[in-house]
């Protein structure tokens, strides 16, 4: 079964989590501050982390960002009593894959942190080989930037990179393939987080949100349609 490392600086809460998970099959390592969290990431690659924002010696924000700086495919769900959106956006931009509000379900957690492990154990599988050093980089253009997918990078025509989560390359890679076409929450939310918010869909609006901070001007392709969802417009 899956290994997973939670990082909550609350005992009562980093034990509850520790014995829900373990009672469904998985393999649990829990840290109480980010320091230690980060050294137990070092120590060993989990295959999921839940992350808590507020925690001692360092933030969730500070972790996440670190780890992201060398591993953009470790699903990463926060934990947060934040509310508000700004705090989310924030959380996204340092490449989390999901978060959760605090007070929160343990059956909605638990069907999050499924959906996130087959959605990465489907990526390794269906991976392709790694291609030679000497090979350059797969790529592909949205509007004037350049996506990088295996570094995980956004290039400007300046050449200044911008780093980018895998759900942040596959959505570009999505609305790249399917110019003018609506794609709607929903379907994105199944396709690319594989579960269904039973119509709550603001993380797809969080994660466009910083997809749009990140492409400047070329923002501006990723049109909003109303009630509905994206539409990529070159």
């Amino acid at each position: 079964m899956a290994e997973i490392l939670i990082a909550e600086d609350e005992a009562n809460i980093r034990e509850a989590l520790a014995d829900l998970l373990e009672s469904e099959g998985y393999s649990v390592r829990t840290a109480a501050d980010g320091a230690v969290a980060l050294a137990e990431y070092g120590k060993k690659r989990p295959e999921l982390l839940l992350l808590d924002v507020n925690m001692p010696k360092m933030n969730g924000f500070d972790v996440c960002r670190e780890i992201r700086k060398s591993d953009a495919r470790l699903p990463i769900v926060m934990l947060t009593a934040r509310v508000e959106e700004i705090d989310k956006v924030r959380g996204l931009e340092r490449g989390a894959t999901d978060y959760v509000t605090k007070p929160y379900g343990m059956n909605e957690l638990l069907a999050r942190v499924a959906a996130h492990l087959r959605q990465a154990s489907a990526y390794a599988v269906s991976a392709p080989a790694e291609t030679p050093a000497s090979e350059a980089p797969a790529t592909f253009r949205f509007g004037s930037h350049t996506v990088d997918t295996k570094r995980f990078v956004l290039v400007d025509g300046r050449k200044h990179t911008t780093p980018l989560s895998e759900r942040e390359v596959q959505l570009l890679r999505h609305f790249v393939d399917h110019p003018d076409e609506v794609a709607k929450r929903d379907d994105l939310l199944n396709l690319y987080w594989g579960y269904d918010y039973g119509g709550v869909t603001r993380t797809v609006d969080q994660h466009v949100a910083v997809l749009r901070k990140k492409l400047g001007r070329d923002g501006d392709h990723i049109e909003t349609v109303p009630r509905i969802g994206y539409r990529f417009v070159k």
